[in-house]
C-alpha cells in the first residue's frame, strides 16, 4: 500500500473511532436527545454516520477483517428475522424491526472492524460510563425538578426513557466503572469512575424499578469480587466509603419509591410480577401455536393478543414468540459465543465483563431488551475483547492489569 493510502486509511480509521466513541458514549442516554423525523434519536444519528465512516475504511483495506463467530451468529440471527417477512402476521410490524434490528445489531461489525488495539477498547468503556454517568444526572435532576415535586412522582427517570431501562443501563455502568478506577492511570478518570457508583445508585433507587434494583444488587457484588481480587486492602476503604456514601444516599430518596422496592419479595413469592404473569402466559399460548418459526419479527403483541403498546418483558419470551425455536437457537448460540469470548479474557477485564453479563442475563429475564442498543454494544465490546486477548494477550494484560504502571504508554506502543 502507498504511503498516502495509508495516511489516509489511518485518518479515515481515527474519525471511525471518535464516532464510535461519541456513539459508546450516546448510547445509555440516547432517548432523552432526539432530533425529530426524520434523524431520530442521536445514538441513531451517530450511528448512521459510523456506518457510513466505515465503508471508504474497508474499501481502503480492500476487504473487512474476517468475521469471528459472533458476527456470523449476529448476521444469521438478522437474516432470520428479514425473512420471517415472508410468513409474518403483521407485516408492517415486521418490516419496522428489520430496519430497527440492522440499526442496533450492526455495531457488533463496526466495533470489530474499527478497534485494534487494547487502549482503543477501553476508550469504549470509558464512553459507555460516561454515558452512563449522564443517565444518572439526568435522573438525579428529573428528581430534584420542581414539576417533580408538584406531582408528588414515586419514580424519576431521564427524560423520554422508561424507568425500567434506566436502571437496566445504569447497572450495567457499575461493574465497568469499577474496572476503570483499578486500572486506569490518570487519578481524574479513576475518580469520576468510582463516583459514578453513588450516583449510579441513588439513580437505581429513585427510577424504584424492582427489577432494575435486583440488578444492582448483582452488579456491585461483582464490582466487591473486582476490587478484592484487584487490591484486598484497598478494597476496603473503597467498601466502607461506598457504604457510608450508600446509607446517606438512601435518606434522599422517597419513601414511596423505598415502598415500592420493599414490594420485591412479596412480588417474586406470590405477585403477579406487575402483570408480567399475564403478559408470558399470553405469550406461550402464542408459542405452541407456531413453535418452529414463529409470528415473524416485532409481531409479539400480535400473536400473543395483547394491546399494540405491550411487549414481552422477557427477552427470550420475546424472541421464542417471534422467532420460533429457530430464531431462539440462534439468539442463545450467540449469547453463548459472548460468554466464551468473555471467558477468553483474563483478570479485572474478565471479572468486569462477566458481571456485565450476568446483570444482562438477570435483567433480560424481566425486559425485552434484544432491540437495545445497549444490548448490542456491549456484545460488541466482549467479543472485541475476546479477539484482542488472543491476539495481543500481552498488552491486555498492561492495559486492564490493575498494577501502577510507569511508562506504560511507551510499552503498549512498542507491542504495537
Amino acid at each position: 500500500m502507498k504511503a498516502g493510502s495509508r495516511e489516509q486509511e489511518v485518518a479515515v480509521r481515527r474519525v471511525c473511532l471518535g464516532l464510535l466513541m461519541l456513539y459508546s458514549f450516546a448510547v445509555p442516554w440516547e432517548y432523552s436527545l432526539d432530533l425529530g423525523e426524520p434523524l431520530g434519536n442521536v445514538a441513531r444519528v451517530l450511528g448512521l454516520l459510523l456506518l457510513l465512516a466505515v465503508v471508504p475504511l474497508v474499501i481502503w483495506r480492500w476487504g473487512i477483517r474476517r468475521l469471528g463467530l459472533v458476527q456470523w451468529l449476529v448476521l444469521g440471527l438478522y437474516l432470520y428475522f428479514a425473512a420471517s417477512y415472508f410468513w409474518t402476521v403483521d407485516p408492517v410490524a415486521t418490516l419496522d424491526k428489520m430496519r430497527a434490528y440492522f440499526q442496533v445489531m450492526m455495531v457488533v461489525w463496526i466495533a470489530w472492524e474499527v478497534v485494534e488495539a487494547p487502549v482503543e477498547l477501553r476508550g469504549m468503556l470509558r464512553a459507555v460510563v460516561l454515558g452512563c454517568g449522564v443517565l444518572a444526572m439526568m435522573t438525579i435532576l428529573s428528581f430534584l425538578s420542581a414539576e417533580a415535586v408538584a406531582a408528588e412522582q414515586v419514580r424519576f427517570f431521564a427524560e423520554g426513557h422508561d424507568p425500567n431501562d434506566v436502571a437496566r443501563f445504569l447497572d450495567l455502568g457499575f461493574p465497568l466503572a469499577t474496572l476503570l478506577f483499578a486500572t486506569e492511570e490518570r487519578w481524574g478518570v479513576r475518580l469520576a469512575a468510582i463516583l459514578y457508583v453513588p450516583a449510579g445508585l441513588l439513580a437505581v433507587l429513585l427510577t424504584a424499578s424492582r427489577g432494575g434494583f435486583s440488578g444492582a444488587m448483582v452488579a456491585l457484588l461483582g464490582s466487591a469480587v473486582l476490587l478484592v481480587s484487584w487490591r484486598p486492602r484497598a478494597a476496603s476503604a473503597v467498601f466502607a466509603g461506598l457504604a457510608v456514601t450508600a446509607s446517606t444516599l438512601w435518606m434522599f430518596v422517597p419513601g414511596e419509591s423505598l415502598e415500592r422496592l420493599a414490594t420485591i419479595p412479596q412480588e417474586v413469592s406470590g405477585g403477579d410480577l406487575n402483570d408480567r404473569l399475564g403478559i408470558w402466559s399470553a405469550g406461550w399460548r402464542a408459542f405452541v401455536q407456531a413453535p418452529w418459526w414463529g409470528y415473524g419479527a416485532g409481531t409479539y403483541s400480535t400473536a400473543a393478543k395483547l394491546a399494540p403498546a405491550d411487549t414481552a418483558h422477557n427477552t427470550v419470551m420475546a424472541v421464542m414468540v417471534m422467532g420460533g425455536l429457530a430464531g431462539l437457537a440462534l439468539f442463545l448460540e450467540t449469547v453463548a459465543v459472548i460468554g466464551v469470548m468473555v471467558w477468553r479474557t483474563a483478570g479485572l477485564l474478565r471479572i468486569a465483563l462477566g458481571s456485565v453479563l450476568a446483570v444482562w442475563g438477570m435483567t433480560s429475564m424481566v425486559g425485552s431488551v434484544e432491540e437495545n442498543r445497549m444490548t448490542w454494544l456491549l456484545f460488541a465490546a466482549m467479543a472485541v475483547a475476546g479477539r484482542l486477548t488472543a491476539e495481543r494477550p500481552y498488552a491486555m494484560e498492561q492495559v486492564f492489569s490493575g498494577v501502577e504502571r510507569i511508562e506504560l504508554t511507551a510499552q503498549v506502543e512498542a507491542v504495537r
